[in-house]
């Protein structure tokens, strides 16, 4: 028979942030592609949630918060999973907070706060889930960077520079990692409607302009974005290592659209 080469069963994956908007499309995506699934994040009821979603795929998943400032809360999320399964394969970083503020009045504790989620918390996470990955012999890990990681957004200097910063990081473990057989990517998406920015989107200016500059002129479904996700990681990326697919309906690559 031909082979799957985005055929995840077997595989274990970690997604962290995955309790709600792109982060949780993800982490059910990965589950309909095989593999079981911990989907964490901070708030218990949603963990909950998800994990039902993750059972319903006939997957086996772990109930666990997790908070990505903290290194102590990312070391038993990485032990609670080895306990339960034995391995981690996949590791999908999809936590994100974004505040929009003038920047000439962001105060250094509120940009300090976004950058620790976004850029920090990432490699707070690679670094505690980089021995299993090792050992997993097809070790993945997925960021999620930004179209903001690209080009300028109004008033949202610090989450801009923040997944410009995540990335330059991809580059980087993308390069370094590999030799330890974990595969670093990341997914960069155009402009989906989450719990995270739909009120920065929906009948607002920014959301008109942001709809003139996308060539498809629609925002995209969360749906969308799974199809990358798997795509990096599984078999069938084997070879690409410090790269992003963006999944944007032509945003980056738009010159005049009329």
């Amino acid at each position: 028979m031909p082979r799957n080469f985005t055929d995840l069963s077997g595989r274990v994956a970690v997604v962290i942030g995955g309790t709600s908007g792109l982060g949780r499309a993800a982490a059910i995506g990965l589950a309909q592609a095989g593999a079981d699934v911990i989907a964490s994040g901070r708030r218990s009821e949603m963990v909950e949630q998800v994990a039902e979603l993750i059972e319903k795929e006939g997957r086996r998943t772990l109930r666990q918060t997790v908070d990505v400032a903290s290194r102590e809360s990312l070391d038993k999320l990485r032990e609670s999973v080895l306990a339960e399964f034995g391995r981690v394969d996949i590791l999908v970083n999809a936590a994100g907070i974004t505040k929009r503020m003038p920047t000439v009045s962001v105060s250094e504790e509120e940009w300090q706060q976004i950058v620790d989620v976004n850029l920090t918390g990432v490699l707070r996470a690679c670094q505690a889930f980089f021995k299993p990955l090792k050992n997993s012999g097809h070790g993945r890990i997925v960021n999620f960077a930004s179209l903001s990681s690209f080009v300028g957004f109004h008033e949202v200097a610090a989450y801009g520079a923040s997944k410009a910063a995540v990335l330059a990081l991809t580059h980087s473990l993308g390069c370094e990692w590999c030799s330890s057989g974990i595969n670093v990517n990341a997914v960069v998406p155009g402009v989906f409607p989450t719990e995270l920015n739909e009120k920065l989107l929906n009948g607002t200016e920014r959301g008109r302009e942001l709809l003139m500059r996308t060539p498809m002129h629609r925002f995209g479904r969360s749906e969308e974005l799974v199809g990358a996700v798997v795509f990096l990681a599984s078999d069938a990326a084997s070879f690409i290592t410090g790269q992003h697919i963006s999944v944007d309906g032509g945003f980056l690559a738009s010159g005049v659209n009329s």
